[in-house]
């Protein structure tokens, strides 16, 4: 439940950060457009001002110069009425237009911006008197970074879109593998005492004196089965970590496929070496549920009827060590760390499920580590599963 809510509340801080994100892009754009726009006013204000002066001179060679020279290098619409808002000159408005056609272009740019009024200080009345208008609009600079944050948002969410929609799938892909993974380690799991039970079974038919000695291995099976939906049980619940043998760890899931090791079909000569005992907080079902995972999976990459698998244990100054060699087909170096992937496997037919079960085992739940030390192609494998050593 508690991993709901927090996808829950992960969704929305997401959304709430993306709505931060849009409006703080938008108000971002909006002061630079507003920037421009009275930059571009106070140019305006400078022309109203020039043209004011050069109304009253007696020649027009002024005020043509500042239509012809000054205004024409201007970068955003403008228009030039007189007081009664007749367009008179215009500049920047696209194709040549006639007077009457600036009416329309003209009263937009009001919409946009407010038009700067001419006047002239008559000296003599100390009155203003209204010569014109200028109006402008914006510039082109100005209608791109309008539009700017918007692409830039649409953008970021295809992105986002995408993303998600990719990620929803591996998501899936992910659920379904370790779905149908999960199901068939199940298999996998009861495979060998269910085989053994009714091997067993066969074998008490046919020989009924040997009743006791078959009752006491019918009863190791069985235990084997609780053992496994003990593994399976705890992998959802928090684990009770407490101080355990490494090596009596080993000896008995070693003993345990020893004896089943006939039923593989297979001659594996499984050996064990130990140079101290060291003890470990851990959980004894999961590590030997992870240990005989890393040994199945040896058996496993042993393509011959015959072969070897060395254990051995030792220790550093904080973790004890088990390595688990082979003489198996080897695992590519690109590999090494996809076969803890849930879903991936370099067997033919395998689910890609047991080592990622022995990652989360080792790393999750105990704070170690597992990794291959060494592999090669037809040169077998090694794994390091390293604990932390008790205090």
């Amino acid at each position: 439940m508690n991993n709901y809510r927090n996808s829950g509340n992960i969704k929305l801080g997401l959304f709430f950060a993306g709505l931060v994100l849009i409006i703080g892009l938008l108000a971002y754009s909006n002061s630079i457009v507003n920037q421009l726009r009275n930059e571009n006013r106070e140019i305006v204000n400078l022309y109203s001002e020039i043209i004011a002066k050069t109304v009253n001179e007696d020649s027009d060679a002024n005020l043509s110069f500042v239509f012809d020279e000054i205004i024409k290098k201007v970068q955003f619409p403008i228009i030039y009425s007189d007081a009664k808002n007749q367009p008179i000159y215009s500049r920047n408005i696209g194709d040549a237009l006639e007077v009457n056609q600036l009416i329309k272009p003209m009263n937009s740019m009001d919409r946009q911006n407010d038009p700067i009024p001419i006047t002239f200080n008559d000296p003599a009345s100390g009155k203003a008197i209204p010569l014109g208008f200028l109006h402008y609009g914006d510039s082109d600079l100005i209608r791109k970074l309008q539009w700017l944050p918007f692409f830039e948002i649409g953008v970021v969410t295809l992105f986002i879109l995408l993303g998600f929609m990719s990620f929803n799938s591996i998501r899936k892909s992910e659920k379904r593998n370790i779905w149908v993974g999960m199901a068939r380690e199940t298999a996998h799991q009861l495979g060998t005492p269910v085989s053994a039970l009714m091997g067993w079974v066969d074998r008490l038919k046919m020989h009924p004196e040997e009743s006791q000695a078959v009752v006491k291995e019918m009863e190791s099976d069985l235990n084997r089965l609780n053992q496994i939906g003990n593994r399976f049980s705890k992998m959802g619940s928090e684990s009770v970590l407490k101080n355990i043998s490494l090596k009596d760890l080993v000896d008995r899931q070693t003993i345990y496929l020893k004896k089943r090791m006939p039923s593989l079909g297979k001659e594996i000569e499984l050996n064990v070496s130990s140079s101290e005992d060291i003890y470990i907080e851990g959980n004894r079902t999961l590590l030997g549920w992870a240990i005989e995972n890393v040994i199945r999976n040896g058996i496993d990459s042993i393509k011959s009827n015959s072969g070897k698998i060395n254990i051995s244990i030792s220790s550093d100054d904080k973790f004890g060590l088990i390595h688990i060699q082979d003489n198996g087909s080897g695992i590519p170096r690109k590999d090494w760390k996809n076969i803890f992937r849930p879903g991936f496997s370099t067997k033919a037919r395998g689910w890609g499920l047991g080592l990622s079960l022995v990652n989360r085992i080792i790393n999750e739940i105990h704070g170690g580590e597992i990794k291959v030390l060494h592999s090669g192609i037809g040169e077998g494998t090694t794994f390091e599963i390293c604990l932390k050593k008790s205090v």
